[in-house]
């Protein structure tokens, strides 16, 4: 019993850890969403360094994060899963998957012999290679999965390959196009332009794809960025579109649609099913349906999100 009680109070521990130096809240904070007083909080955080749980990155792994992780790996039959706490105050907030995520490439960056990084787009990648340790690979090579011009003309904010790039010294891909062409056979023309053929065929060899999930709603990041019209949105949610990866919509089986802005897209298609490493993060209640989706079509065979959206999904 004395062993159960050490070790729930170190989970605690971590879990304060976790809230005050990745997550950012105060004391007063973590005592209110922990349900203790300031005083028992602030000694967590303190038994949290004194037990050297956290250094620069969360050291000790939760058990209940644990489980939920190893139950997703089991019924998903996945090759990564990595559960964080959830932070109840900011349940949309992605400071700890980025976390985790950056942790993962620093680990494939490491590497003496050359690999290839395939980055999709979104808030907690580019939140991700914002994190990642500076360090000299020049033999390594990075590549966006993702057409990085938009409707209008401009670049994407949520693109990351010149940025791990920089702190990488690799050389890097760029998908210098728009996300969406005006028709599937100027499309088709496009891609088929010698730059972006090679581009592609860097990608196609990539050791690790990290990627971005999207739901398809009224608050579509495609959309709310301004890569997809309200009208294509709406087309696309009408055959069915329940969740995007780097654009490619798909329905609640997983299955890649093959009409509407799909047939426009400029993005590398998701292998079907994910062969190389293909590691999606990503948390919120509102992705939950495009989430599950994803795995069970084998979209992704890799996961990174917090309690809350792991729980959500296993509860499906």
């Amino acid at each position: 019993m004395a062993a159960e009680n050490d070790k729930s109070r170190l989970d605690d521990a971590a879990r304060a850890g976790w809230l005050y130096f990745i997550a950012g809240h105060t004391q007063d904070e973590i005592a209110k969403m922990l349900q203790v007083s300031r005083a028992s909080a602030q000694r967590l955080v303190s038994l949290c360094l004194a037990e050297r749980l956290i250094t620069f990155r969360l050291e000790h792994p939760i058990a209940a994060c644990m489980e939920l992780a190893g139950r997703l790996k089991a019924r998903f039959d996945l090759a990564h899963c990595e559960v964080v706490p959830a932070d109840l105050a900011a349940p949309q907030a992605t400071a700890g998957i980025a976390e985790r995520c950056a942790n993962l490439l620093d680990a494939t960056l490491r590497s003496e012999t050359p690999v290839i990084v395939a980055l999709g787009t979104g808030r907690a990648v580019r939140a991700a290679v914002e994190r990642v340790t500076p360090i000299d690979r020049p033999n390594h090579q990075i590549v966006s999965l993702v057409g990085n011009i938009s409707a209008d003309g401009s670049a994407s904010f949520y693109d990351t390959v010149g940025r791990l790039a920089d702190r990488t010294g690799a050389r890097h891909y760029p998908m210098p196009l728009p996300f969406l062409m005006s028709s599937e056979d100027e499309r088709n023309k496009m891609v088929r332009i010698e730059p972006i053929a090679k581009v592609k065929a860097v990608a196609a060899k990539a050791d690790l794809r990290l990627v971005g999930i999207g739901q398809m709603d009224q608050k579509a990041q495609v959309h709310v960025d301004g890569f997809v019209t309200r009208d294509e949105l709406f087309e696309m949610m009408r055959l069915g579109a329940i969740g995007e990866i780097t654009g490619w919509a798909y329905d609640a089986k997983g299955r890649l649609l093959k009409a509407g802005t799909n047939k426009r897209l400029t993005s590398i298609p998701p292998e079907v099913p994910a062969k190389a490493a293909t590691i999606a993060a990503v948390v919120g209640a509102a992705k939950v349906p495009a989430i599950a989706a994803a795995l069970k079509g084998g979209l992704i065979n890799g996961l990174i999100t917090d309690e809350a959206t792991a729980r959500a999904i296993l509860e499906r």
